[in-house]
């Protein structure tokens, strides 16, 4: 699908929360091909091949999710090499090759990590626990529900972090090896 593309060129943390939504979205139709088609895709798409190409793409996923018996709950994959790869890249700003405006960020962000997973039964790495977070808030948000200030300051501490996190990954993932001196 071209937009998921272009979200994981361009914004990997878009590109991941657009998935967990499209995750989300088969498993609404049951992980049932033919109930995504006639839902989402016929009556919004009139040219038969994009209906084939996103049929193809939204199988992808589904055949995935039930490979790997994550019918309820987990996510596609690639997600999970995408955030893998993003916790290791932000040990190595931390501690590796230390970035001094990301640390410190990072530790801006802490206490509002902590206090999130204090909050979950979720067991995640910090990173996992933030794009969560970020999640939780579009969910929030597409429900109506309102987000007290002090959420939505810890919501924007993790969403900035994410920011740097992302420019940084998608520095090294086009050959930028000098990522961490900027």
């Amino acid at each position: 699908m071209q937009l998921a593309e272009q979200k994981k060129k361009n914004n990997i943390i878009e590109y991941l929360l657009f998935m967990y939504q499209m995750e989300d979205l088969m498993r609404s139709c049951n992980l049932n091909i033919n109930a995504v088609v006639a839902r989402f895709i016929e009556p919004h798409v009139q040219d038969q091949k994009l209906v084939d190409d996103y049929k193809r793409w939204y199988g992808h996923i589904i055949d995935d999710l039930k490979s790997f018996n994550r019918e309820k709950h987990g996510h596609v994959s690639e997600i999970y090499e995408i955030q893998m790869e993003l916790f290791y890249l932000h040990n190595s700003l931390i501690t590796v090759t230390p970035n001094e405006e990301y640390v410190a960020l990072y530790a801006e962000t802490q206490p509002f990590i902590n206090e999130f997973r204090d909050k979950t039964p979720m067991q995640f790495n910090d990173i996992d626990l933030c794009i969560h977070a970020l999640y939780m808030k579009l969910l929030l948000k597409m429900q109506g529900k309102d987000i007290s200030e002090t959420t939505e300051n810890a919501f924007d501490k993790m969403k900035n972090l994410l920011v740097q996190l992302a420019k940084a990954y998608h520095k090294m993932k086009s050959g930028d090896v000098a990522f961490h001196l900027n």
